[in-house]
């Protein structure tokens, strides 16, 4: 039986301001926004091209805001996303290599949310 990964949950503190982070300056594609219950908001987000969503909200087990660390984006041309972003007022890392020059996937950059939620972002050409 398939079990596919489709949705990370992220803890916030401030489900605007990260939703408007995501959505604004990230470039992730707003689900929805919804309130199922009293005290309750649920709001999902995918990357561009992603097939797993990300979680943000109100009244669910996500954790502490700040303590997601280690979520990966991967990219085919990390040089222009990280322009890209950085146009948008992402503080994001210099691109960085981990591994030998020229090894594939050994080439990121690293940035967090308002709550210091960490991302990183890895090159990896599908040549």
């Amino acid at each position: 039986m398939d079990m596919r990964l489709e949705v990370i949950g992220i803890g916030v503190s401030d489900v605007d301001a990260a939703l408007a982070f995501y959505t604004e300056q990230v470039g992730f594609r707003l689900d929805h926004d919804v309130a199922p219950a009293p005290g309750m908001r649920v709001v999902q987000m995918t990357p561009p091209g992603s097939p797993t969503s990300v979680v943000i909200g109100e009244g669910m087990p996500l954790g502490e805001p700040g303590a997601s660390q280690g979520m990966q984006l991967v990219v085919d041309d990390l040089d222009a996303l990280r322009t890209e972003l950085a146009g948008r007022g992402v503080d994001i890392s210099d691109v960085q290599q981990l591994g030998p020059e020229g090894q594939p996937g050994s080439r990121f950059a690293f940035f967090r949310d308002p709550d210091g939620n960490g991302w990183s972002v890895q090159e990896l050409r599908r040549d």
